[in-house]
């Protein structure tokens, strides 16, 4: 299924982008998953395609590639396919796209491209299933979730470091669990699956929760905030196109207006690999200001993408 999904997008965007009827031989020739079967196997798959494209309502067409209407070649009208804007609001776009991410597809969340269509920028940091996955953290929630209950102290490696943390709670945010605890630098926040050697310790009632503790307040932070107790603050900026997508999920934070109708941004980054990550999701529309080392190493992670 996923080797056809490819093999249908590839041939959707090369008729979409493409100037000219392209010829049935060099759809053959470009679009992977076509090459390398015989004529008679390349008719029948070709013909499959398009029949699903056009079922689906894509105007697929066959058109002559010149004036003497020798040879055809087929096309993509962009004008018969693209929607007519809906003048959806920048929440009600939102909402559809997180409406979108809980449906998934051979186990993988719904692409992006509907919402694309309805007037939307390319989105970013939402990009998990909003449906809870214990993955490998199943086998450790229930000793982490007695931790909390018992008020037991516990041990871990994670980022490579050893941790000794008062558990105060465990949460579910976009996908991963969260465990919210203190330690000798104050709250922190670890994601689950990524804590390794984890060890409970005996001593029961080890420690006090801190009054009015809630572990919904403490997940609203974004993950780059989580797992150190060195955060540094850093500024990005967005453009005009995706500034209301970032301002949305930062929420917090201290931001600024720019003279183009982008967004500055001011965040704690604790977690740089998750940050690195988050900021590349939004391609060319974010770019890091500051500080330098964090500027370079979202460069490097570009370069070594390319």
């Amino acid at each position: 299924m996923k080797n056809v999904l490819e093999r249908l997008i590839n041939l959707l965007v090369m008729l979409l982008t493409s100037s000219r009827p392209v010829p049935a031989e060099e759809i053959r020739r470009t679009i992977p998953g076509y090459s390398s079967d015989s004529d008679d196997a390349f008719h029948r798959m070709f013909e499959r395609d398009k029949d699903l494209l056009r079922r689906i309502g894509i105007p697929i067409e066959l058109r002559p590639t010149d004036g003497w209407e020798v040879e055809h070649g087929y096309v993509v009208d962009p004008s018969k396919y693209r929607l007519a804007d809906p003048g959806l609001t920048d929440e009600e776009r939102a909402a559809l796209f997180q409406a979108a991410q809980t449906v998934t597809l051979g186990g993988e969340p719904a692409a992006p491209g509907a919402i694309l269509k309805l007037g939307g920028a390319r989105l970013a940091g939402a990009v998990e299933p909003l449906a809870a996955d214990l993955g490998e953290a199943a086998e450790t929630l229930g000793d982490l979730f007695q931790a909390v209950s018992e008020r037991r102290r516990v041990r871990f490696k994670y980022r490579g470091d050893e941790r000794r943390v008062a558990p105060y709670g465990i949460g579910h945010r976009r996908g991963h669990w969260y465990l919210v605890g203190g330690t000798r630098n104050g709250e922190r926040m670890y994601r689950v699956d990524r804590m390794e050697a984890i060890r409970v310790e005996n001593d029961a009632n080890a420690f006090e929760r801190p009054a009015g503790f809630k572990i919904k307040a403490s997940l609203e932070s974004m993950p780059w905030e989580a797992g150190s107790d060195d955060a540094v603050p850093a500024v990005i900026r967005f453009n005009a196109e995706i500034a209301w997508w970032a301002a949305k999920q930062l929420g917090a934070g201290v931001a600024r207006a720019t003279d183009d109708g982008g967004l500055e941004v001011t965040v704690p980054v604790a977690n740089r690999e998750a940050f690195i990550g988050w900021v590349l999701s939004f391609g060319e529309g974010a770019e890091v200001v500051e500080p330098e080392e964090l500027r370079k190493a979202v460069v490097e992670r570009v370069k070594g993408i390319a």
